[in-house]
C-alpha cells in the first residue's frame, strides 16, 4: 500500500510541477503581448491535460502492476535473498534438512522464476516454540516463520515483534494465484483479528484431515485367537491376555512385555480414549471455551478416562517407564521396533513413517514377516460410536517478523511452494528415485537414499503451505495414499485411513479476537499439564483423586481458568447465546 500510494504522489507532483511551467513572461506591450498570452495560456493548458494524462496512465500502471514496478517481467531485477525456516527432525540416516535435493529444486527454482536466492534455517521440530522464541527475542529470526503455536505469534505481535500479513496477501494477491486458490479465504484469513483486520499468520492447508489411531500387534492377535477388540472392555480384555501369556508371544524375552505404550505426552498417546469419554454431542461453545489445550485437560470426561490409564497402568498393562522419556526421546518406538509393545495409540499413520526406519518394517525384519500393526476402532462414547476428532482445515502458521525486509520475495515464496507441480514434486521426487508410476496415474512410494531421503511424511517440512498428498491429479491422490509408504502393505495405509475417519469430527474457526491471557504462557501450561497427566497415571489407586484433583487446580490458578473466563466472555460478546456454529 505504501509503494501504491507513493506512485500515485509522485504522479500528483509531476502534475503540478508540468502545470507550473506553463506561465510566459509578459515582455511586450499592446496586443502583441496579449497575443502572446493567450499563446502561452493555451500552450498551458496542452501540457496541463498532456500531464493529467501522464499521472493517471501512471496511476493506472501502479494499480494494474501489484509489485509496484518491483518485478520486471514477473521477476526481480536485481537479486534478492530470504531465509526460511525449516524443521530439523534429527531423524538418524536422514538427509540433511537445509541441504538436499529437496532444498535446491526450491532454491534453483526460486532464483529462475524470481530471482530470489532462498537460504534454509534449521529449527528443532522438538523444540520449535522455544528455539523461534530465542530467534525472534534475538531478531535473528528467519524471513519465513512456521510454528504450530499461535499464541507465540500473538505474544510477539502484541510487542511489535511479527508484521501484519493483510495488506500483503492483499496488495500481491494477482501474483499469488496458487496461493489463493489452494488456501482460499478460510486459511488466509483464520487468525484475522475481527476488531483491526490485523493478520499475523497464514494457515496451511491440510489435505488430510487424518488424526489419530489405535494400533494392536495383529500376529499377536492371531496368535492368542483373540478377535479384533471392538470395544473399550474388548481391549483391557485383549491387554490382559498380552500380559497374561507373555512367554507365549516373547519367549526367552517374557520380561519385556509391554502391553500397552504411552509417552510422556500422555493426553495425545492416549487422545482416542480420552475422546470415547467426552460427549459425543458437545456444543461448539464448551469445546472452544475448553479447546485452548488440545490435549482436552479441562474437558469433562477427561479424569474417568486418566482414572482408567491409572488402573491399567497399576495392573502392569501399561509401560512402566513411560514418563522418563520426553520430546523427540526414541525409546519407546525402539521397543516398538523390537517387538516388545502390544498396543499403543498415535497419528493415523504412525507405525508406517520414516521409510526403511518405520516401526513396521524393523518389526518384520527384527521379528517376524509376518508381525503387524493394524489400526482398530475399538474405543465407544457413550451413543456407542466412535467418535474422534480429526485436524480442521488448518496446519502450521506461517508468519513474517519485523526483520523481514523483503515481503514481496517472501510472498512469492509461498506461491512457488504453492504450485501444484511444486507440491507435487517435493511430496514425491523423481520417478525411479523416490517413487514409480502405477495404473490410473497412483504413484507408489519407494525407499530413497542420501538426500532423496524425506525427513517428514510428504517433505511436509517444505511444503509449509500444505500438510498431506496432494498431487496435481486428485483422483490420483486418492489411489495414491496406500502405495505411499514405502514398503508397507497397502492393506494397513487403507484400514488406518478408514478408522481415523470413522466418526470423526473437527472443531471449527471461532474468531473472536486475541485472548489475552493466553500470550506467552502456552509452553508453560503445555508443561504443567503434560506433568499432571504423568502423575495422574502413575499414582497409587487410592490417591488418584487427590493427585488429579490438586494437580487441575494448579493448573486453573496457573492460567487455564483466566483463559477460559476471557474466552466465555468473548464467545458471548460476539455470537450471544449461540452454542453451535454453522457448518
Amino acid at each position: 500500500m505504501k509503494k501504491k500510494l507513493l506512485a500515485v504522489l509522485l504522479a500528483a507532483g509531476m502534475t503540478l510541477s508540468l502545470a507550473a511551467c506553463g506561465g510566459g513572461n509578459d515582455t511586450k506591450g499592446g496586443s502583441e503581448s496579449e497575443s502572446s498570452n493567450a499563446g502561452t495560456e493555451q500552450s498551458a493548458e496542452t501540457e496541463k491535460e498532456s500531464s493529467s494524462e501522464e499521472a493517471e496512465a501512471s496511476t493506472e500502471e501502479a494499480a494494474a502492476d501489484p509489485s509496484n514496478g518491483e518485478l520486471v517481467d514477473g521477476k526481480f531485477a536485481e537479486t534478492r535473498k530470504i531465509v526460511v525456516e525449516v524443521y530439523d527432525r534429527g531423524n538418524d540416516g536422514g538427509s540433511d534438512p537445509t541441504n538436499n535435493m529437496y532444498t535446491k529444486y526450491i532454491q534453483d527454482g526460486m532464483m529462475e522464476r524470481y530471482n530470489v536466492e532462498v537460504e534454509f534455517k534449521g529449527v528443532s521440530r522438538w523444540t520449535e516454540v522455544e528455539d523461534i522464541n530465542n530467534l525472534l527475542a534475538a531478531g535473528d529470526a528467519p524471513d519465513i516463520c512456521v510454528t504450530y503455536s499461535y499464541p507465540t505469534i500473538q505474544t510477539y505481535a502484541a510487542m511489535g515483534g511479527v508484521q501484519d500479513l493483510s495488506g500483503y496477501v492483499e496488495d500481491y494477491k494477482e501474483l499469488l494465484p496458487n496461493l489463493w486458490d489452494f488456501l482460499g479465504e478460510t486459511n488466509i484469513y483464520w487468525d484475522k483479528e475481527p476488531s483491526t483486520g490485523a493478520l499475523y499468520a497464514i494457515e496451511a492447508r491440510r489435505a488430510s484431515t487424518n488424526r489419530i489411531a489405535t494400533f494392536v500387534r495383529r500376529d499377536w492377535l492371531e496368535k492368542l485367537n483373540i478377535p479384533e477388540p471392538t470395544t473399550r472392555q474388548e481391549f483391557e480384555d485383549m491387554l490382559i491376555a498380552f500380559r497374561d501369556n507373555a512367554e507365549t508371544l516373547l519367549g526367552a524375552d517374557a520380561d519385556k512385555m509391554i502391553p500397552f505404550s504411552i509417552s510422556y505426552d500422555v493426553g495425545w498417546r492416549a487422545a482416542t480414549i480420552i475422546e470415547s469419554f467426552r460427549d459425543p454431542d458437545i456444543t461448539d461453545r464448551e469445546n472452544y471455551i475448553n479447546g485452548f489445550d488440545d490435549r482436552g485437560i479441562t474437558q469433562e470426561g477427561t479424569k474417568e478416562a486418566i482414572r482408567l490409564l491409572n488402573k491399567w497402568y497399576n495392573d502392569n498393562l501399561i509401560w512402566k517407564d513411560f514418563a522418563l522419556y520426553g520430546s523427540g526421546d526414541t525409546t519407546e518406538g525402539d521397543l516398538q521396533k523390537s517387538g516388545y509393545v502390544g498396543a499403543f495409540i498415535g497419528n493415523w499413520d504412525d507405525p508406517f513413517r520414516n521409510g526403511e526406519d518405520s516401526v513396521q518394517l524393523n518389526l518384520e525384519r527384527l521379528v517376524s514377516p509376518d508381525a503387524a500393526y493394524i489400526a482398530v476402532d475399538c474405543f465407544e462414547d457413550s451413543k456407542g460410536g466412535y467418535t474422534k476428532y480429526a485436524y480442521g482445515s488448518t496446519d502450521r502458521k506461517i508468519f513474517f517478523p519485523t526483520t523481514n525486509d523483503e515481503p514481496l520475495a517472501s510472498m512469492l515464496y509461498l506461491e512457488f511452494i504453492t504450485t501444484p507441480e511444486v507440491i507435487e514434486y517435493l511430496q514425491i521426487g523423481d520417478e525411479g528415485v523416490t517413487h514409480n508410476k502405477l495404473e490410473g496415474g497412483a504413484v507408489e512410494v519407494i525407499a530413497a537414499t542420501g538426500d532423496a531421503i524425506q525427513n517428514s511424511g510428504f517433505n511436509l517440512d517444505y511444503t509449509i503451505t500444505c500438510n498431506g498428498l496432494q498431487l496435481v491429479d486428485d483422483e490420483a491422490t486418492k489411489k495414491s495414499i496406500a502405495y505411499s509408504y514405502s514398503g508397507i502393505a497397502p492393506e494397513l495405509i487403507e484400514k488406518a485411513d478408514k478408522v481415523a475417519n470413522t466418526d470423526a469430527r473437527s472443531s471449527k474457526n471461532v474468531q473472536v479476537g486475541t485472548i489475552e491471557a493466553e500470550e506467552g504462557i502456552g509452553t508453560a501450561l503445555g508443561e504443567k499439564r503434560d506433568i499432571i497427566y504423568d502423575n495422574a497415571v502413575i499414582a497409587p489407586v487410592d490417591s488418584f483423586d487427590q493427585v488429579w484433583d490438586d494437580g487441575v487446580a494448579d493448573y486453573l490458578k496457573s492460567g487455564g481458568q483466566a483463559i477460559m473466563d476471557e474466552r466465555a466472555e468473548k464467545w458471548v460478546a460476539t455470537y450471544g447465546d449461540v452454542d453451535m456454529l454453522p457448518e
